[in-house]
């Protein structure tokens, strides 16, 4: 299994897990982050990667790597997510690095699924 495939696995048995416990407040909160990257005055594209830059300042790998691959779905270049990989770390500073390079591993591994 490569680490799409695991990431995505991973990521759906415990969202069902979570959202099968039944509680109101974190259903809301997952209802709420599905909200927010629907389609406004902002295009989706531009909130995932908004999505993306804020996950990697704060380090959340499971994060960056759930948007990149949205990134990765919506068409998003490799010259545009790159550009947004640069923000992110002149914002966040050397300390990105480390998740700069598991999300280009990430991006790298969604390219070899669609060759």
């Amino acid at each position: 299994m490569n680490k799409v495939e695991e990431f995505n696995s991973y990521r759906s048995k415990m969202n069902e897990k979570i959202l099968g416990a039944d509680n109101k407040v974190l259903k809301r909160i997952f209802n709420l982050d599905t909200n927010a990257y629907t389609e406004g005055a902002l295009d989706v594209k531009t909130k995932e990667l908004m999505g993306m830059v804020a996950s990697m300042v704060l380090r959340c790998d499971d994060c960056i790597k759930y948007h990149v691959q949205k990134c990765f779905e919506l068409g998003i270049t490799k010259e545009q997510i790159f550009e947004a990989f640069a923000i992110a770390n002149l914002v966040g500073g050397t300390i990105v690095i480390p998740h700069l390079r598991r999300a280009v591993e990430f991006w790298e591994e969604l390219e070899g699924e669609t060759a």
